[in-house]
């Protein structure tokens, strides 16, 4: 949700802020995507998020050799260093 901060400046929620609408690694919705539509390398964390969990639009992913940043065009950036896996 869209919101106002207490400096007055306007929030959105992130790629991967919880709770998700779409699927990160598909694009579906979430209440729509069978267990089998992500790929196995996703299930055991080899790939990244491809997909903005907010409003399934695709993303612009860099791989880097210690992880990988994610932005979404309406819900900015998201970076591997905040789930800790670099």
């Amino acid at each position: 949700m869209i919101g106002i901060d207490s400096i007055g400046t306007r929030t959105v929620p992130g790629p991967l802020t919880e709770p998700l609408k779409f699927g990160v690694y598909t694009g579906v919705e979430l209440e729509l995507q069978t267990d089998d539509a992500v790929p196995a390398a996703a299930r055991i964390g080899l790939e990244p998020p491809r997909f903005c969990g907010q409003c399934g639009r695709r993303m612009v992913v860099q791989i880097v050799p210690d992880g990988w940043g994610a932005r979404c065009s309406r819900h900015g950036t998201v970076d591997s260093v905040e789930f800790g896996r670099r």
